[in-house]
């Protein structure tokens, strides 16, 4: 059968140099990372605050807080519509293309952030209920985003340096948690300045400030401007070569589309794509998919879920983490900016570094490397602070603390926060790799609501012993995403064809066959393909 070899078109993409249009390829599917990850983690840094204005109780004698149902939906609502997102805009892109939905979600992600700050009524539940439905719609395009932008930055990337660009693009989710924290810090600082907050010991009602309902509200909106700023070029991306040639069986057009954008003369190879596409016509529920890739799919999923139970947890509780470093008695914009402070210099000295130490090693050591050594030091890192967790609480010792905490961010991102979202849009074939991406997403979606409805039970009311227990369960599920990633392999340095078998080469599932063929027919050698030895 043809190979991707000698398909003209999938060489060329295989073997381009990184040119200008690389470049706008990770800056429009980055910023709908960035959006994303803005609008997710934005929430726990406005939280509390809306706990302040509306549920104050006088009875009670302390600041308001959010109800347990209302604060794990608040948190929740957003992760089941990404979830959602995920597997019906996954399968789209492999059903319509990847570009033709690819607008959809931008737009409804820009519409929902606007929404979001316009959440309708005066009492709790007619602003609560607003924003969670608008919150959900959020979610729902962000997942869309998020599975679309790996696949088509896979696809259009070469073979050398393709997990430096998908990790480029996926590097801008940590700028976009730590724009999450920067904004609400000067935003809150800001209001803060000019209407000096009131203690609440010296009152109980004016101590969350009525110009703070403006705060919540700019936060969210602000989301949608990324969105709209690159809507346009989004539009005038062409489809993904590999989904022309190799879904659309559209050789000519391919050729045409990425001739233009990496400015060189393509050759339509019709008829060898045809034969191409006939040695792969298996259904994604088959024996013959699961014979070929069922191993990768379940190490792509288990991993990403036990991440997520871990990372999610970490990210939407350490506003409840903090608080018990804290005096209740400040001000709601006083809290929400030291909340916001928090979250900001743990996301820039700990996740954002570790996100381009991944974009600069993952070509030089490999994405397998990175994911072990990540998981096994977020094991580590969080097994100490779980243990000594009372004795690091302490005011002479909250740098210690930090600088902990802030080491289990950095080798998330530096591990398999990163890998969990670039393995999975190489691992599998072209007709399925949205749809495969989606699936290992979204069992990362359940891991984190494990997290947000779990560990928020745990972590909420600041009991100490809970909060040691919660960690170092955490722990321990690093532990075993550490094993679990044995199931999925090595793709440095081959082309997506190649890793998948899509080309008819052997993959790594198929190894146990090959050794003993090897062993038991020696009169006539058998050549182990490069990409399998």
């Amino acid at each position: 059968m043809a190979t991707s070899s000698n398909i003209a078109v999938l060489n060329a993409l295989d073997n381009a140099s990184i040119q200008w249009y690389h470049v706008n390829v990770i800056v429009i599917a980055g910023t709908g990372l960035f959006t994303g990850a803005y609008d997710m983690f934005c929430i726990p840094t406005i939280i509390k605050l809306l706990g302040r204005l509306y549920y104050h109780d006088h009875s009670t004698n302390m600041p308001g807080r959010l109800p347990h149902n209302v604060n794990n939906f608040m948190l929740g609502v957003t992760v089941v519509g990404t979830l959602t997102g995920q597997l019906v805009f996954g399968w789209l892109g492999d059903k319509l293309g990847r570009k033709r939905v690819y607008g959809i979600t931008l737009i409804l992600m820009a519409i929902c952030a606007i929404c979001s700050g316009f959440s309708f009524g005066f009492s709790p539940k007619a602003v609560m209920g607003t924003l969670c439905f608008f919150r959900f719609w959020l979610g729902f395009g962000i997942g869309g985003d998020y599975t679309l932008s790996a696949t088509i930055v896979s696809e259009y990337a070469n073979k050398k340096t393709r997990g430096t660009l998908i990790a480029a693009v996926f590097a801008m989710q940590g700028v976009g948690y730590v724009f999450a924290g920067l904004v609400s810090m000067i935003l809150s600082r800001i209001f803060l300045d000019k209407y000096k907050g009131i203690r609440f010991s010296d009152d109980d009602i004016l101590y969350a400030e009525p110009e703070a309902d403006y705060v919540w509200r700019i936060v969210l909106m602000l989301g949608a401007l990324p969105a709209i700023l690159t809507f346009y070029w989004r539009m005038k991306m062409p489809e993904t070569g590999r989904y022309t040639a190799l879904i659309k069986g559209n050789a000519e057009l391919a050729a045409s589309d990425m001739g233009r954008v990496l400015d060189m003369e393509i050759q339509a190879d019709q008829e060898k794509l045809a034969q191409f596409k006939a040695a792969n016509e298996y259904p994604l529920l088959s024996k013959e998919f699961f014979r070929r890739h069922g191993r990768h799919l379940i190490g792509t999923t288990t991993t990403w879920f036990l991440l997520d139970i871990a990372f999610s947890s970490q990210h939407l509780t350490q506003k409840h983490i903090f608080t018990t470093m804290r005096r209740a008695n400040i001000s709601a914009l006083q809290e929400m900016f030291e909340t916001s402070r928090d979250m900001f210099f743990i996301a820039f000295l700990g996740s954002f570094p570790g996100y381009w130490f991944t974009v600069y090693f993952i070509d030089k050591i490999g994405r397998f490397c990175i994911q072990l050594v990540g998981f096994f030091m977020m094991f580590k890192f969080m097994l100490i602070i779980g243990i000594s967790y009372d004795y690091m609480k302490k005011e002479n010792h909250k740098w210690t603390f930090a600088a902990l905490y802030g080491l289990t961010f950095f080798f998330s991102s530096f591990g398999p926060n990163s890998t969990t979202f670039i393995l999975p849009a190489e691992l599998f074939p072209t007709r399925f790799r949205s749809t495969c991406h989606s699936l290992s997403a979204v069992s990362g979606r359940a891991g984190s609501m494990i997290g947000v409805f779990g560990v928020q039970n745990y972590v909420k009311d600041g009991n100490v012993n809970k909060i040691k227990k919660a960690i170092i369960l955490l722990a321990f599920i690093n532990l075993v995403g550490f094993f679990c990633t044995l199931l999925v392999r090595e793709t440095m340095g081959l082309s997506l064809e190649e890793i998948s078998g899509e080309d008819g080469s052997l993959n790594e599932t198929q190894m146990p066959t090959l050794a003993v063929r090897r062993t038991t027919n020696t009169m006539q050698p058998h050549v182990v393909p490069q990409d399998s030895a």
